[in-house]
């Protein structure tokens, strides 16, 4: 069968936040898009889960994700979606508090909100609890030439190593870069990418002070991305298949056929977004993929550990957001405050390290063990839930060699955020490179 090229119908197969991105840009342009989903549920990595607990559900997000005002497409594809941005999240000012114990913050640094960018992170920096005087002068200085040499190096070294080389001590290190790392890429930073993380904080303190905004998600991820998106697609003329996995991605004359357990269809173009380590089942027989496959075969992955705490409905953190220092634990979320879900902690413990030889069991203790010391009047937990993503993002490394959207198989393209060489593992990366597909799409 050969698909006239006049009346494209463009197959999307992953149905996470770069195929939902495609798809949504490509029904915009008035193509016809049918997106393959292998699981019963659209979203990825930024989707819900249900928990069952004493015969009761409990919906719990797969990870704790944190947004910044920065992320334009995320926020534009949301509003076109219908998603109105103050009911769906939590819009905070840069704030990062280190907390060591119940009576002792370790280091505290918060952004103000009556200066532009980026003199509203300087003066936080100026002000910040934690650092000595020649440390946050440092910082600062630092700051000032990123801003004068526009966020770009000339060649890409560990982030450690050059953060060192412009005298930032162990203490900045350990209470701003290294928090500031491994939220924004899931990377250790002795091995993680100047580069990206120089291009994420351009974005994020260059331009509107907004853009350096944390966005907390107060409703299930499911709820506030995947699904409305979803909506907005089918009421487009998009067609979504849950549950249907693609069995063989073969070639044709002017195209290419999919086969799943419903048949075989047809389509004049492809958008692959699914996880690069699953690529390989779609594209290992196509000759003209193969350096794009090897690219991928060549990545490594860093995992993302949620560890939940269901306290008594009366629990209640100083903040909705604490980091945490010398602990495993990274990052602490107060969920009911967040979301409604009275009396729910969400523990982030990111990247790889000794968490990962500990059980489940052994892990949730230990982290428990930490709350208690950060928090002193916390009660026993009624129950905890450990989620592990342990292939989460990529390990954004050192000059990592990423394929591009545009393959060297003409009309096949590949979506997701490892494609988007300008930032790391990201919702925003993700929905950026969809709508670059959707561009090279409309104009072949």
């Amino acid at each position: 069968m050969i698909v006239s090229l006049a009346n494209k119908h463009v197959a999307i197969i992953g149905g996470g936040c770069a195929g939902l991105s495609a798809a949504a840009a490509l029904v915009d342009k008035g193509f016809q898009v049918t997106i393959f989903e292998s699981s019963p549920q659209l979203g990825g990595r930024a989707r819900t889960v249900a928990v069952e607990n004493n015969n009761l559900m409990q919906l719990l997000d797969n990870g704790q994700h944190i947004l910044l005002g920065a992320y334009r497409e995320t926020l534009a594809l949301l509003r076109k979606a219908g998603v109105d941005e103050t009911q769906v999240f939590l819009r905070l000012p840069l704030q990062i508090n280190m907390q060591f114990t119940s009576e002792k913050s370790a280091f505290s640094l918060k952004s103000v909100d009556f200066l532009p960018a980026p003199l509203n992170m300087l003066f936080g920096l100026l002000c910040c609890r934690g650092l000595s005087f020649s440390e946050r002068m440092s910082a600062i200085k630092l700051m000032l030439h990123l801003k004068k040499m526009h966020y770009q190096v000339a060649s890409d070294t560990p982030l450690a190593e050059f953060l060192m080389q412009h005298r930032q001590s162990a203490k900045l290190l350990k209470m701003l870069w290294e928090p500031l790392c491994l939220a924004a890429l899931n990377t250790p930073i002795e091995i993680a990418s100047t580069s990206i993380f120089l291009n994420i904080l351009r974005d994020t303190f260059m331009g509107n002070k907004r853009n350096s905004n944390f966005l907390l998600p107060r409703l299930d991820l499911s709820r506030m991305i995947s699904q409305p998106i979803a909506q907005y697609i089918q009421a487009k003329g998009g067609e979504i298949k849950l549950n249907t996995r693609i069995n063989k991605l073969k070639i044709e004359v002017n195209g290419f056929s999919l086969e799943t357990k419903e048949g075989t269809s047809y389509f004049s173009d492809v958008v692959i977004a699914v996880s690069p380590a699953r690529i390989d089942k779609l594209i290992g027989d196509i000759p003209t993929l193969q350096h794009a496959l090897q690219q991928t075969q060549a990545f490594v992955y860093q995992p993302i550990y949620t560890i939940y705490f269901q306290y008594p409905a009366d629990t209640k953190l100083p903040s909705v957001m604490t980091g945490l220092t010398n602990a495993l634990g990274q990052w602490v979320f107060d969920r009911g405050q967040l979301c409604g879900q009275i009396g729910l902690v969400a523990v982030i413990v990111s990247a790889k390290g000794k968490h990962q030889q500990l059980s489940q069991d052994e892990l949730a203790l230990t982290i428990a063990e930490e709350l208690n010391l950060a928090f002193s009047d916390l009660p026993k937990p009624l129950w905890y839930k450990v989620i592990a993503e342990k292939r989460a993002t990529f390990s954004c490394e050192v000059n990592l060699a990423r394929p591009t959207n545009r393959t060297a198989q003409p009309r096949l393209f590949l979506a997701g955020d490892y494609t988007y060489a300008d930032y790391s593992a990201t919702i925003e990366g993700a929905i950026r490179s969809g709508i670059k597909c959707a561009e090279l799409i409309a104009n072949t």
